[in-house]
This record gives structure tokens, C-alpha cells and sequence, in this order.
């Protein structure tokens, strides 16, 4: 009995085992580990140009629009006023200048507190004070845009350097619209240029990493047309506000708007988190990319930096840990960024004096001042939209010297334009087709700047070469208030300039973007 209830125990039990054992082989297996980089995870699972980066970049990008805002408000709280000879006066149908007639015999046609020329009387031997305020904005700008570039490389990152600079900005411009005296102004401007500097190097980088390598060029020129929009808008804002005060005050209200209703909505740079060692961060964000593109991204697969084996073994926590950080100074060490980065620094430098010039220069026309500057806006947009079309086609490379060359024909064709009469009309249209063609310059440096760099130093050498392009800027107002004919020439001359120089530059048409400098070496 005994013997014969065992046998059965034994039978009962052998099928109950065996196929535990044969199923816990078969179910336990996992799929091999797939370590990819960012551009391979975006083309492979998460989309590369679908719902989620639409949002995050038009929101990004809606910080385009404050820089030039900030920038660009000084063509008109700077300006000069017209004026009309004082009833009885002897001035009464002189076409003189206001500094060739006596004292008491002219008066503005507005209000003094409509512009700070007229305000604190910057006109004549004073004038230069004009310029000097706008070249120590730019001084400001040049020290912000290193400083935050670094910065967003850094310890900050791309989304709280974009949230610092914006809340500086409004502080310094409303600050700006109670200033009681010239050198107060002159002190708030600068440290308004210092905090505009870091807008735009932080919202493009931002903007453009999480797009995928064959959308990411169409996008990079996309980002300018939001700045236009800025161009545009503080033209109408100055338009509704002629009083400078108030025109500070107003010019700050789409900064606020953005620091309150947009940037909360915007996602830190998974290229950030990556290089920071915060692959977890890094993943959510890739995870999310995907869910809101309607796609799928296994759990099996895993982000690695570029200079890592694409390998399917081996832990993944060993892999998530290292952080990896870059200077200036690894820029430097480096033969190919090196080289790169100082070509690059001397054609921001010729497109700033171009692009600033030709725009701060519309108060020099002799024309309408709001549909001026309004018209150059406008110029700006197509030259988005073909350099858009074109940049896949041709290349960055023949499309920036093509650029370049464009404008400088008619800055040079615009010297040897008269200034009176109908050939007034015809200067400002060599202008506006000269913003045409430098816009399109200006807009691709950023894209072509982006896949020059690695990852771990783009922001840096970005704000470095912008740095040098401030200098330009800085340039700039001194270069307005020579003859007419003089300022042309000078922006011809540095078109012609910043086309040579660009062919120094390798193509980087279809080549992926790299995350670290050992990465871009082996690349």
C-alpha cells in the first residue's frame, strides 16, 4: 500500500515539475539590451519631428521674439524726433540742421518725453551719447551670451539659464522706464543687454536638440521667424506707446507672459540630462517624446552617449552614471573646433555689423521710421522660408556664401544711392533687400553652428562666436552715424568678407549630431 501510494506521488508529481522547468527557461528570456544614442532613438522609436517637438519648439522659440523686443526698442526710444521752427523765427523754411540754428528758434514737434534725445538733449555735440548707450547694450550682450552659454553647458541647463535670463530682462526694462538720469539709463541698458545676451543661445539650443537629424536643419531656420515676429510686434507696440517710459514698460508685458504661461509648458534638453549623467531624466523625456507622438519605445533599450559602444551586453547602471562636462578651453585644445570656432567667431562678427546696421540704420533713412523697420521684418520672413527650402538641397556651406553675397551686393549698390528725393525710397529698398539676404545668413550660422559642436561644449562655442558678433553690434551705432553712403559701403565690405570666410567651414549636411568631443574625434 505504502509502496504503491509513493509510485503514485511520483507520478503526480513529474509532470508538475518538468514543464515548470522547460516554461522557466522559455519565459525568463529577455530581450538583448539596445544602447542608442539620442539621434538613433529619435529616428528608430520616438519620431523625429512629430507632435511633442512642434509644442516644445513653437514654445521655445516664442523667446526669440522677447530678444528682439529688447534689442531692437532702442530704434525707437532713441530716436530723433522731428522738429518745426519756433512762429516768427528765422529758421522758417531753412532745411538746415538743428545744431546750425540758434538756440530757442526750433522746438520738437512732440512732447521731449517721447524720446531720450529729446528728453535730455543728446543732439549735436551730444550725439554720440546715442550711440554709446546702444554699443554698451551690445557690450552687455556679448559678456551675457558667453557667460549663460556656459552656464546651460553647465550647472544650470538650457530650460533655468532660458527662466533666469527672462526674469533679468524684465527687472532691467522696467527698471529702464524710471530712470531719472542719462547714465542711469546708460547703466540699466547694459545690464538689460547683458540678460537679452543668454535669451537667444539657450531658446535655440533648447529648441532644436530634441528634433531629429533629418528635420533638425528645417527646423534650426524655422527659429527666426520668431524673431521677425519680435521686429514686428515692438514696432506696433512703439507705435501705440511713443513715450519711451511707457514703451519700456509695454516692450517688458510679453516677457511676462512668457515666464508665466509658456515656459512651464517647455522640457529640459535630454542631451543635457545625458551628458550630466542623469540618464533616468534623460529616458522620461524620450519615453514622453514617444507616448506623444503615438509611437513606442521599448523597455529594453537605453540611452548611451556617442562615444560609447553600441553594444547589447553589459549592465546599464555602469553606463548612466558618468557625467561628462566641457569648456572653452577643451574647444580650444582641439584642432578641428579649434579652427571651427574661430571662423565661426569672425563671420558672426561681419553678419552682426550687416544685420544690426542695416536695422538700427532705418533711423537714418529719412523715412517713416515704423513702416521701415516694419518692412525689414517683413524682408526677414521669406529669407527664412527660402534658406528653409534650400538648406537640405544645397548645403549649408554655398547657401551661407550665397546669403552673404546677396546682401552685399546691394549694400554696395545702396552707396552709391543719393539720399534725397525719390532716391531716398530706392536706399531703403537696397536695405531691405540687404536684411533680406543677411537674415537668411544670420539664421543659418545658428543651425550650422549647432552641428559644429559637440553636445557637451555647443552652447559654449555658440555663445563664444556670438560673443565676437556682439562686438560687432558694438561697432554698430558708430558705424550708423557716418554719411549714408559710408554705412553701406561698410556693411558691403563685411558681406563680402563673412562669404570667404565661410568656406573654410566643412559641410555638415546629413552628419550626426555628437554628444562628446571623443565622439565628434572618432566621427
Amino acid at each position: 500500500m505504502t509502496s504503491h501510494k509513493q509510485k503514485l506521488d511520483d507520478n503526480l508529481r513529474s509532470p508538475l515539475l518538468l514543464p515548470v522547468e522547460t516554461n522557466t527557461g522559455e519565459e525568463h528570456v529577455q530581450p538583448p539590451l539596445e544602447m542608442l544614442s539620442v539621434d538613433q532613438m529619435l529616428t528608430k522609436y520616438c519620431g523625429e519631428f512629430g507632435f511633442w517637438q512642434f509644442k516644445h519648439f513653437v514654445l521655445t522659440c516664442m523667446a526669440w521674439a522677447l530678444d528682439a523686443i529688447h534689442t531692437m526698442v532702442m530704434i525707437f526710444a532713441d530716436r530723433e524726433p522731428a522738429w518745426t521752427c519756433q512762429p516768427g523765427s528765422s529758421c522758417k523754411g531753412s532745411e538746415k540742421s538743428v545744431c546750425e540754428l540758434q538756440p530757442g528758434s526750433w522746438q520738437w514737434d512732440d512732447s521731449e518725453g517721447w524720446s531720450t534725445m529729446a528728453e535730455w538733449g543728446l543732439v549735436c555735440g551730444q550725439k554720440y551719447k546715442v550711440g554709446l548707450v546702444q554699443a554698451l547694450f551690445f557690450c552687455g550682450s556679448m559678456i551675457g551670451c558667453g557667460l549663460f552659454g556656459h552656464l546651460s553647458d553647465s550647472k544650470l541647463g538650457r530650460k533655468r539659464s532660458l527662466m533666469i535670463v527672462c526674469i533679468m530682462s524684465i527687472t532691467f526694462s522696467l527698471l529702464t522706464s524710471i530712470s531719472p538720469t542719462y547714465w542711469t539709463y546708460v547703466l540699466l541698458r547694459l545690464l538689460t543687454g547683458f540678460s537679452t545676451g543668454g535669451i537667444g543661445v539657450c531658446a535655440f539650443v533648447l529648441a532644436t536638440e530634441p528634433i531629429g537629424p533629418t528635420k533638425r536643419g528645417t527646423a534650426g531656420m524655422s527659429t527666426f521667424y520668431f524673431f521677425s515676429i519680435g521686429l514686428a510686434l515692438v514696432s506696433a507696440i512703439a507705435y501705440m506707446f511713443q513715450s519711451w517710459r511707457f514703451l519700456y514698460v509695454a516692450s517688458s508685458i510679453p516677457s511676462i507672459i512668457f515666464l508665466v504661461f509658456m515656459l512651464p509648458f517647455i522640457s529640459e534638453s535630454p542631451r543635457w540630462y545625458l551628458v550630466r549623467g542623469k540618464t533616468d531624466e534623460a529616458m522620461k523625456i524620450m519615453h514622453n517624446i514617444a507616448k506623444s507622438n503615438g509611437k513606442h519605445l521599448p523597455k529594453n533599450v537605453y540611452l548611451v552617449l556617442d562615444k560609447e559602444p553600441n553594444s547589447s551586453c553589459g549592465g546599464v547602471k555602469s553606463r548612466t552614471k558618468e557625467s561628462v562636462t566641457g569648456s572653452v578651453i577643451d574647444v580650444i585644445k582641439s584642432p578641428i573646433t579649434r579652427s571651427r570656432l574661430f571662423i565661426l567667431m569672425g563671420i558672426n562678427f561681419t553678419t552682426s555689423v550687416v544685420y544690426y546696421g542695416l536695422n538700427i540704420n532705418a533711423t537714418n533713412l529719412k523715412t517713416n521710421i515704423y513702416l521701415g523697420v516694419l518692412l525689414n521684418s517683413a524682408a526677414e520672413m521669406p529669407a527664412y522660408l527660402l534658406t528653409a527650402i534650400l538648406i537640405d538641397t544645397f548645403g549649408r556651406k554655398p547657401l551661407g556664401v550665397g546669403t552673404q553675397w546677396f546682401s552685399a551686393m546691394f549694400c554696395l549698390v545702396g552707396s552709391l544711392i543719393g539720399s534725397q528725393g525719390k532716391w531716398k525710397v530706392v536706399r531703403m529698398l537696397c536695405g531691405v533687400l540687404g536684411i533680406f539676404g543677411m537674415a537668411g545668413t544670420y539664421n543659418l550660422l545658428y543651425v550650422y553652428a549647432m552641428e559644429l559642436f559637440p553636445t557637451v561644449v555647443r552652447n559654449t562655442a555658440i555663445g563664444c562666436a556670438r560673443q565676437v558678433g556682439q562686438i560687432g553690434a558694438v561697432l554698430v551705432p558708430f558705424v550708423v552715424v557716418m554719411n549714408g553712403g559710408h554705412s553701406f559701403m561698410v556693411f558691403g565690405a563685411c558681406g563680402i568678407v563673412g562669404g570667404f570666410l565661410i568656406f573654410f567651414l566643412p559641410e555638415t549636411l546629413n552628419k550626426p549630431l555628437y554628444d562628446t568631443m571623443n565622439g565628434m574625434d572618432r566621427g
